[in-house]
C-alpha cells in the first residue's frame, strides 16, 4: 500500500468524523434552552477571514480564530515556496 493511499484513507476518515461531530453538536444545541444562545460564523475567502455573529463578543472571538487560520495559511504557503 502506497503512502498516498494511506493519506486519502486518513483524510476520508477525518472528514466523516468531522461530519459526525457537527451533527452531534447540532443535536445537542437543539435540545438546550435557546433563550441565551449566541451564534456566529466564519467565511474564509482564500486567506481573508470574514466573521459574523449575533453579539460583538462572539464576532470578536470568531475573528480571532479567522486571523489565526490566516496566519497558519500564510506560514504554510511561505514554507512551500
Amino acid at each position: 500500500m502506497r503512502a498516498s493511499e494511506n493519506i486519502v484513507k486518513v483524510g476520508a476518515r477525518v472528514t466523516v468524523l468531522g461530519f459526525i461531530v457537527l451533527f452531534l453538536g447540532i443535536l445537542l444545541t437543539m435540545t438546550q434552552d435557546s433563550s441565551n444562545t449566541q451564534a456566529g460564523g466564519l467565511i474564509m475567502l482564500g486567506p481573508i477571514p470574514i466573521a459574523f455573529g449575533s453579539s460583538p463578543e462572539i464576532t470578536t472571538n470568531i475573528l480571532g480564530i479567522g486571523l489565526l487560520l490566516m496566519i497558519i495559511y500564510l506560514f504554510l504557503w511561505k514554507m512551500q515556496r
